[in-house]
């Protein structure tokens, strides 16, 4: 069974001619505007929209989907997420990127003493980067920037996240 991951969301209508202006993921713009299709979710089953133009315009893209023609074409999609299959993105990682879910649950080790510290429990972004939510052997939750230069090595295969645990990093 496939699985999906929301990459966007028809935020609204742009003009009289059915294109959509749809709000993308952080620093996806590249990624979005190289996808031929994504799905929409509807009464549980996911629908393949056919993209045929977009483009940028502020801080949100312009698209247009195969057969939706009018306003009134577009407005049942209005507010609507969409999706990619898990494949397709996992394709456009970089190297040093991951998935959230890859992330959440696996061990955080101490890059040093190799002493286990506790687990991720979620990923989130302050804005200026993405930030680690680990819980540690004491139950505290400490986030951790997830930068090179604290966290050295992620080990997909083996469930691990070496950081170097500079001092007040993890309470």
């Amino acid at each position: 069974m496939d699985k999906y991951i929301s990459v966007g969301k028809i935020l609204n209508f742009h003009g009289l001619k059915g294109e959509a202006k749809v709000g993308y993921s952080k620093n996806r713009q590249d990624f979005f505007m190289g996808l031929s299709s994504v799905y929409v979710k509807q009464n549980g089953d996911y629908l393949e929209l056919v993209i045929t133009s977009c483009r940028p315009n502020k801080k949100e893209l312009l698209v247009k989907f195969k057969g939706i023609d009018s306003i009134d074409a577009l407005l049942p999609y209005k507010g609507s997420l969409l999706f990619v299959k898990e494949d397709t993105v996992r394709q456009n990682l970089d190297e040093d990127e991951f998935l959230i879910d890859e992330l959440v649950g696996m061990s955080v080790i101490d890059s040093e003493s190799g002493e286990s510290l506790g687990f991720v429990i979620g990923v989130s972004n302050n804005g200026a980067t993405d930030l680690l939510s680990v819980k540690t052997k004491s139950k505290n939750i400490s986030l951790v920037p997830f930068v090179k230069a604290i966290v050295p090595k992620v080990d997909l295969k083996n469930k691990k996240i070496e950081i170097n645990n500079i001092e007040g990093l993890l309470e």
